[in-house]
């Protein structure tokens, strides 16, 4: 039996234990979702985000590439955002990083990386904005750790500054999560970011209703 084959073996067998155990599961699938939790991580096949979480099909609306990137001109990311966000009501948003990630480490290489030069150098940038910290580990292993850390939490901030965000943390209290799966334990940790802190200084830039209020009040003069 080939793989492709075995793959349709495998879902047979999943089809036969979710009506074993409920003969409407599927009938009650399609009926639509309402998930609490949007979750935005990377693409690497060890990493799957209905595993690691023990979470059933509509639980988790879930969005990755590689090395779990925010990036506001893409469209792909922009668009999950704003879906689960404004339309889904999701009350909680988890960026998810891991050790051994292979865009950060790509990221970390002085390479020409071709095609992928672009979308590293959001990791570059991060590794740019944090150089002091992270020149001052030793250990090539721990600097790499915390580079990956430190680009979730950088993500986070991404996520802070979109107005679905922002809006919806205001009107409902919706709350940004940063956390790193350890792939060498499979534990996941919270990075516990403490967004009030990091956030008060950018707020006055990237609040859309307070850029909104200056244009006006440069229109005025």
């Amino acid at each position: 039996m080939s793989k492709i084959e075995k793959i349709f073996e495998n879902n047979k067998t999943w089809i036969a234990e979710k009506l074993a155990v409920d003969e409407n599961y599927f009938e009650n699938l399609s009926k639509g979702q309402s998930p609490e939790f949007l979750y935005i991580g990377c693409s690497d096949s060890r990493v799957t985000a209905e595993d690691l979480m023990g979470v059933q099909p509509g639980e988790v609306f879930i969005h990755r590439n590689i090395a779990n990137l925010v990036n506001n001109v893409d469209l792909n990311v922009m668009s999950v955002i704003n879906y689960a966000v404004r339309h889904l009501k999701v009350k909680h948003v988890v960026v998810c990083g891991h050790y051994n990630c292979g865009g950060v480490k790509a990221a970390m290489q002085p390479k020409d990386m071709g095609i992928l030069n672009p979308w590293l150098r959001n990791i570059r940038d991060v590794y740019r904005t944090h150089k002091t910290e992270l020149n001052a580990i030793q250990d090539e292993e721990k600097r790499y750790e915390r580079l990956v850390e430190l680009n979730v939490q950088e993500q986070c901030v991404n996520l802070i500054k979109t107005a679905a965000v922002q809006e919806a943390h205001k009107e409902r209290g919706l709350i940004v999560h940063g956390w790193v799966f350890d792939i060498h334990t499979g534990k996941l940790i919270d990075l516990k970011i403490d967004f009030p802190k990091i956030l008060g200084d950018i707020m006055e830039i990237y609040n859309p209703q307070t850029a909104h209020k200056k244009r006006k009040k440069t229109e005025k003069k």
